[in-house]
């Protein structure tokens, strides 16, 4: 169990989980684990964390096959800029190693943006927590463990 499934769990939302076999060569964790788990790219969400100018951490929740623009997370948040946060920041701040970050169970609850297309789908699926595992919920759901809001945050 991971914190992701715990909390997922106790709030009694309803999901399921899927597992995969990781492969350590795999160059994007979110395209392996949508063509592992035979799911439309864009429905398979990441996890992303950005520092802030005022050094805050913020998290963007978007399509794998999406790239984060900088400029409309830090809007979305009511920040100036953002930028990618270090490594170190992401796991010490989550509790999750890069590949396995989920926007659930985090040890320290950041301010959380999921992209507006997640409201298409009935369900998304994001990380569970661990490389290999997905959650999948409805996006309701996962805005409302997540304390986020949803917005357009790619280009």
């Amino acid at each position: 169990m991971t914190p992701a499934i715990n909390i997922t769990k106790k709030s009694k939302v309803s999901h399921k989980i899927h597992e995969y076999v990781h492969d350590d060569s795999s160059e994007s964790y979110g395209l392996e684990a949508a063509e592992k788990m035979g799911v439309p790219e864009e429905r398979v969400f990441k996890t992303l964390v950005v520092t802030l100018d005022n050094k805050e951490l913020a998290v963007g929740v978007i399509p794998v096959s999406f790239k984060l623009s900088m400029k409309l997370i830090a809007k979305a948040v009511g920040a100036k800029k953002a930028a990618m946060a270090d490594k170190s920041d992401v796991e010490r701040s989550t509790g999750y190693v890069l590949g396995g970050v989920s926007p659930l169970g985090q040890k320290k609850r950041l301010k959380t943006i999921i992209h507006s297309s997640a409201k298409k789908y009935s369900t998304i699926y994001v990380s569970a927590g661990r490389r290999g595992l997905e959650i999948e919920l409805n996006p309701d759901d996962l805005a409302q463990l997540t304390n986020a809001k949803l917005a357009e945050i790619s280009q």
